[in-house]
């Protein structure tokens, strides 16, 4: 129960519900791992690192590998990359790609590019078949407008096959399961699709969303955005998975039903931005669930409270 309010993002609830749990039952490191993912998700940052740093103090467990990485993850949204790290090298076990590789996302939020190449060098030897992390740093040396070093990691990366996971997103109307990728135009309803993204985003626009561009430099590190003008830029973004489920769904559901979209990556941050604005203009609840968590956006908010947002900002 927990760990799935945890993925919602329940953080009040959780502690609540864990404070009623431990009068009862004693907690483990699965308790914890995830009473400190829900901190994580909701920046609880006090709370986490109060549980954290009470593991074997007050409970007497020792840190597991899942808790290592949550406290990291925390610490690393809030900006403490420091106290992250210190966390790391301190470990009694070894870290794995999970660890390393938040850390890693931290440093990339925080646009500390000097400490993220130090930590990619140490993942590539740990973990070299691991490419998604020559994707991020190429991403970092992108908004750092470093082209010809991201550009470099990306020739490697085709000369290797290596192709970015396409996003995919799904929505369940009519008792069928409808499928998207980004510019799919393979729905039997693709011409009205794209008729109401073009009067989504026109309505959206007017009610405060502005398109970042900058999110569309994450599409992949075949080269297939990069060099593009602003306009195909814009384009490419109003073309997300997610969009194109969400305008199905407008067009196939009664005005004022909740939609209920699946996604197999994490959804860009233009893409949270956007969803926040749809649900308000046309009155819907729409419920995301991404590769990490479920989001519910309803009246031009998120129940992540935005905080998600501090892992994708560039």
């Amino acid at each position: 129960m927990l760990s799935g309010l945890a993925m919602q993002g329940k953080g009040n609830l959780v502690l609540d519900l864990y404070g009623q749990m431990i009068r009862e039952v004693k907690p483990d490191d699965v308790t914890f791992t995830a009473v400190l993912s829900v901190c994580s998700h909701s920046g609880l940052v006090y709370q986490g690192r109060h549980f954290f740093y009470s593991l074997e103090s007050t409970y007497g467990i020792k840190p597991s590998i899942e808790n290592y990485s949550c406290v990291v993850d925390l610490l690393g949204r809030a900006g403490h990359l420091q106290e992250a790290e210190s966390i790391i090298r301190a470990m009694t076990l070894p870290p794995n790609e999970v660890v390393l590789g938040s850390l890693l996302g931290s440093f990339s939020v925080h646009k500390n590019l000097e400490l993220g190449e130090c930590l990619m060098k140490e993942l590539i030897q740990i973990y070299p078949d691991n490419t998604e992390y020559h994707v991020l740093l190429s991403n970092m040396y992108s908004l750092a407008g470093k082209n010809d070093k991201a550009n470099s990691i990306r020739a490697v990366l085709r000369s290797r096959g290596v192709r970015k996971l396409p996003g995919m997103s799904s929505i369940y109307v009519g008792g069928q399961i409808h499928c998207f990728s980004a510019g799919d135009k393979l729905h039997p309803q693709s011409r009205e699709i794209y008729m109401m993204l073009d009067k989504m985003i026109r309505k959206i626009r007017l009610a405060g969303y502005a398109p970042d561009t900058a999110c569309q430099m994450f599409s992949g590190f075949d080269g297939e955005h990069y060099g593009y003008g602003q306009e195909e830029k814009e384009q490419a973004l109003f073309s997300h998975s997610e969009k194109l489920a969400v305008c199905f769904g407008l067009i196939s559901t009664q005005a004022g039903m909740p939609l209920y979209i699946f996604k197999n990556l994490r959804i860009c941050q233009d893409c949270h931005s956007a969803m926040k604005i749809v649900s308000k203009v046309y009155n819907r609840e729409i419920v995301i669930r991404d590769r990490n968590r479920f989001l519910r956006f309803k009246l031009c908010s998120c129940s992540c409270f935005d905080y998600w947002r501090q892992r994708q900002k560039s």
